[in-house]
Parts: structure tokens; C-alpha cells; sequence
């Protein structure tokens, strides 16, 4: 289970940093790594979807920060 959380962070981080380069330079980088396959392309998107409600659901359920006060 840990290793699925770290994992899809480490996704959703990736796909944040291709996001940056692309709203800061107007550089596609995600689009130049799957080179230019759309098909690719929108399943790495895809993933990080899912990668993104694995984290949300993980969140909620296991509760990590309930001990914080």
C-alpha cells in the first residue's frame, strides 16, 4: 500500500512539473516525451487521473494526518 502511495505521487509530481514547464514556456514537454503520439499522450494523462483519485482516496481512508495536532 505504501508503495502504490509513493508511487502515485511521484506520478502526480512528474506530471506537475511537465505541467509547469508547459504554463511557464508554452513547451509541451509530456507531449515531447510520448513523442507526439496522442494515444500516449492521453494515457499518461489518464493514469495521472487515476494516480490523482488513488491519493484522494487514500487520503480519506486511511487517515494519515489524525494523529497531527
Amino acid at each position: 500500500m505504501r508503495l502504490s502511495c509513493n508511487l502515485c505521487v511521484i506520478i502526480l509530481v512528474f506530471l506537475a512539473i511537465c505541467g509547469g514547464i508547459f504554463a511557464f514556456s508554452g513547451f509541451n514537454l509530456l507531449l515531447f516525451l510520448s513523442f507526439y503520439n496522442y494515444v500516449i499522450y492521453r494515457s499518461i494523462l489518464a493514469i495521472g487521473l487515476v494516480a490523482a483519485l488513488f491519493t484522494v482516496y487514500a487520503l480519506l481512508v486511511f487517515k494519515p494526518f489524525k494523529g497531527l495536532k
